[in-house]
């Protein structure tokens, strides 16, 4: 373990635990939005002193363009007054896209305002120049929230505001915001090994942490904003979003965006090759995610507000480079009558009690011409010929538009046990080269990945691919895209052709297709083995669930109750 992972951890542990004894009694769905908040507001202000000794600097340097020569005031006084005056000029900020926060908003008012006892004046607060009494510690941060968001209007409608209704005791509030105080989110080395990390990567991966922990907490209601990260990783480590567009239609907090970034800084990019677009129906959720761009420095786009995609797309004429969404799985109440024509349903309407191939097609609709996508879903979705859904599937895989098919393992999501899969489709099959890479003409060819079996159990409930495992699935991937180094492997991965998925009625769950791993003993651990063969069970009987479903809808056509 490398010591900057060692330091993050240790923070992790530190921050919240030393936060959940503060606010014990309150449910996870309200203790997210008083601490993400906190953390955001830390962020802001952190970035705004950072540029400000910056400024400080070349304000006093003779060597910068900056400097404000000494010899033009009266005195030292006059000279720094002069100093003070022009560290509050906001374009100095603006030219480094970095937040301006008002005095009231700063982290070192706050923690000196909440000590300060209720009642008492606080002469910096004022309202058409009458000046205001603090009420509570809740009042302090809405005002603060309140205040960069007059200052940012990007950040409109944004921020949490809701401190003062909360009615959580203004001494916990006080503690929690000594505790971010206390915790070094500048550490320069970690048990005396040099630190390679800035504050805002500090910050961004604790923002992170604690929506995983959140999420963990609100167990399905958590699902709906957070993904697993190494999912995530493993999505974008197989799409390699290098430059271009990036969109999620159910984006959560928008943690494709952060890991896609993340991405590109890892291989030597920078910061803006990729542009990110994004949509939300839940409003709480569409702002934990702008949150987390801001602190990020992202720019992003996640239309006017928070809506739904289907009945109320934000994005319109957006066609993506890259497509990334984990939607809700099997969602039922999404159908509105006025899409009965849309132009999205270019292979099929979708059933109206199951969204599934609704958000392939939305997906599609937004992928450009040499795009590529990866979304989430059932594993119903690969199986399934009920409400219309085996006429859309075969006219993907008739089209050439789908690519790869990877079986996750059981127990990776936080709100809900239901076997999950991820679907990649892509626009270009043909032979190109993009970004000095070479493809393949994979054309009417279709790769096969099943990972049920890969992975490990963090705790007793969840499990969690090693990094190993992301690198294995996306190497294999890669390798099949590109034509080179890749090879068939019983039980792992198949490339199959057309006329071999014809063969399985367009069924693309790929346990039919990579055949059983080869066993050299007998020796298979009880435990592995029983994941294996219920995985096998589960599968039988979902095809069984699918014959039995064939042979009432051909009983049905024939005349004969069923």
């Amino acid at each position: 373990m490398t010591t900057e992972q060692e330091f993050l951890n240790e923070l992790d542990r530190t921050l919240w635990t030393s936060a959940n004894k503060l606010l014990p009694s309150l449910d996870a769905a309200v203790y997210k939005h008083v601490i993400l908040g906190l953390v955001f507001l830390k962020y802001v202000s952190d970035a705004f002193e950072e540029r400000q000794e910056e400024l400080r600097g070349h304000f006093t340097s003779p060597e910068h363009d900056y400097y404000l020569p000494r010899e033009d005031y009266d005195s030292d006084a006059a000279w720094q007054d002069a100093v003070a005056a022009e560290l509050e000029q906001r374009d100095y900020y603006a030219e480094k896209n970095v937040f301006w926060v008002p005095v009231e908003a700063r982290w070192q008012s706050l923690r000196d305002s909440a000590k300060i006892p209720s009642g008492a004046e606080l002469p910096w607060m004022r309202a058409d120049g009458t000046p205001e009494r603090m009420r509570n510690v809740g009042w302090l941060l809405d005002n603060a929230m309140e205040a960069i968001e007059r200052e940012n209007p990007k950040l409109k409608n944004v921020l949490n505001k809701d401190y003062a209704r909360l009615q959580v005791d203004g001494d916990k509030l006080g503690e929690l915001i000594d505790l971010f105080s206390r915790a070094n989110f500048h550490a320069k080395e970690h048990n005396g090994n040099p630190l390679n990390l800035k504050g805002k990567d500090i910050l961004g991966h604790v923002y992170e942490y604690f929506l995983g922990q959140f999420a963990l907490a609100e167990g399905k209601k958590g699902g709906q904003y957070y993904t697993p990260k190494t999912i995530v990783s493993l999505i974008v480590h197989m799409l390699r979003p290098f430059r271009g567009r990036v969109f999620d239609p159910a984006m959560g907090s928008g943690g494709f965006f952060v890991q896609s970034e993340e991405f590109v800084e890892e291989f030597g990019g920078k910061l803006g090759q990729i542009s990110v677009y994004g949509q939300e129906s839940n409003p709480t959720t569409w702002r934990l995610a702008a949150m987390n761009m801001a602190i990020r420095g992202i720019e992003f786009d996640f239309g006017e507000g928070p809506a739904d995609s289907f009945n109320a797309d934000q994005h319109p004429d957006l066609r993506a480079d890259f497509v990334m969404a984990n939607p809700p799985f099997n969602m039922k109440e999404w159908w509105n009558a006025k899409l009965e024509n849309d132009p999205r349903w270019q292979f099929g309407t979708p059933p109206q009690n199951n969204a599934n191939f609704a958000w392939i097609q939305h997906m599609l609709y937004h992928l450009a011409p040499g795009g590529s996508m990866a979304l989430l879903l059932a594993n119903g979705s690969m199986s399934s010929s009920t409400g219309g859904d085996g006429e859309i599937r075969t006219a993907l895989v008739e089209h050439d538009l789908v690519e790869c098919m990877l079986a996750l393992p059981g127990q990776m999501f936080t709100n809900t046990q239901i076997p999950a899969c991820i679907w990649f489709l892509t626009r270009m099959k043909a032979a190109r080269e993009v970004d000095g890479r070479q493809f393949a003409d994979r054309r009417r060819q279709f790769l096969f990945i099943d990972a049920r079996q890969m992975g490990y159990m963090k705790d007793r409930v969840l499990r969690d691919f090693t990094r190993e495992d992301i690198q294995r699935i996306a190497r294999t991937f890669h390798e099949w895209q590109q034509g080179e180094g890749y090879e068939d492997v019983p039980g792992f991965c198949k490339s199959a052709t057309l006329e071999e998925v014809r063969v399985h009625e367009h069924v693309l769950t790929p346990g039919r297709y990579v055949g059983a791993k080869d066993i050299e003993s007998d020796d298979e651990p009880f435990g592995e083995k029983m994941v294996r063969l219920t995985g096998i069970l589960q599968e039988q009987f979902a095809e069984g669930a699918r014959l039995d479903e064939r042979i009432r809808e051909n009983l049905a056509a024939c005349g004969y109750a069923v």
